[in-house]
């Protein structure tokens, strides 16, 4: 039975994969991304700041400007993984939007859809406890950076195997998941905010990715499995939730898969969210089942939040491969730690 979010409905009894992904070669990208980016001026702090206490005043450890934003983030490890990744966005014509129109054609990016606009590049202070890795994200976008409906082609989009999109231009972004599903391709998704637009977007996507705090805004339900599985009454795409060091579930079917999130020693967790979705693109892509799937994104993360930055921190699909050959855990056959 069909979706009106263009996957049929799947069941994980007997082992299950996720549906095929649009096949070669008619498809020119493996991934076209359409949402944000950013150039993060990153300070790392001894502790975190608090008003009113001996941490109201704390002199920075380090500095950096690096690459980053959401899409950005996320097309740049796709492309280390191997995909062939294509970027719809706008960027600004100061040195900031310079910067980060090289940084992602130096990876490998096709940035033929990327627009300029008279004006500065988004973005982002963050600062970073160096005792646990911990950020906080203050930013500020220009509102002529907003991509428009119009600027999502829809020859793109028919041309992926798979289209990931934000929810920062959120007009935009239903577009070109609108676009997806007319076209047969899956569409996943960064969504981390609750707007009067959210809903129409995660019922235009076939396969939502949510943070962790989006699911008890939009469901009511605080614990992620059944608030994922109350979602499934109006969705029956692919279901995915973040859950941050805890890991990360998926709903394919009505029955939830889990995999819990890799112990590592975090020096900067900014980024970790957007590597995860690559690696979860990357293994759909592959076939993978969901539990592989869920199991590469978390160790795609994980190594991500053992470095500085958002693109600075992105791993290499050997690297993902060989931290995954390090940290096997021993499983009984219903995929539960033993």
């Amino acid at each position: 039975m069909s979706a009106g979010n263009g996957l049929p409905h799947h069941s994980l009894a007997g082992g299950a994969r996720p549906p095929a992904c649009a096949p070669e070669p008619e498809r020119r990208w493996d991934v076209v991304g359409v949402g944000a980016n950013a150039v993060d001026y990153v300070y790392r702090l001894p502790a975190a700041p608090q008003a009113d206490s001996p941490n109201a005043k704390l002199r920075i450890t380090s500095h950096a400007v690096s690459c980053g934003g959401q899409m950005a983030t996320a097309l740049a490890a796709c492309a280390a993984f191997g995909l062939r990744a294509a970027y719809v966005g706008a960027v600004g014509t100061d040195a900031n939007g310079h910067r980060l129109r090289q940084e992602l054609a130096g990876r490998g990016i096709d940035l033929s859809h990327l627009v300029t606009r008279d004006g500065a590049n988004q973005f982002a202070v963050i600062t970073v406890d160096e005792r646990n890795g911990d950020r906080v994200v203050l930013w500020d976008r220009d509102d002529r950076l907003m991509l428009q409906p119009a600027e999502v082609p829809a020859s793109l989009i028919a041309a992926a195997r798979l289209v990931h999109v934000d929810d920062v231009d959120e007009e935009a972004a239903i577009r070109a998941a609108t676009l997806a599903r007319e076209a047969g391709v899956p569409a996943t998704s960064d969504l981390d905010r609750v707007t009067n637009r959210t809903a129409e977007l995660v019922q235009a996507l076939s396969i939502p990715i949510f943070a962790e705090h989006v699911l008890p805004a939009i469901t009511g339900e605080a614990d992620p499995e059944r608030a994922l599985l109350k979602l499934r009454a109006t969705h029956n795409g692919i279901l995915c939730v973040t859950l941050g060091p805890r890991g990360s579930m998926m709903l394919m079917g009505d029955e939830p898969a889990y995999e819990p999130g890799f112990v590592v020693q975090a020096v900067d967790t900014t980024g970790a969210g957007d590597v995860f979705r690559a690696g979860f693109i990357h293994a759909l892509l592959k076939g993978e089942s969901p539990h592989d799937i869920l199991r590469f994104a978390n160790a795609a993360a994980a190594v991500s939040c053992t470095r500085a930055g958002a693109l600075n921190s992105v791993p290499t699909l050997a690297e993902v491969t060989r931290f995954l050959d390090e940290h096997q855990i021993a499983r009984s056959p219903d995929h539960q730690i033993i």
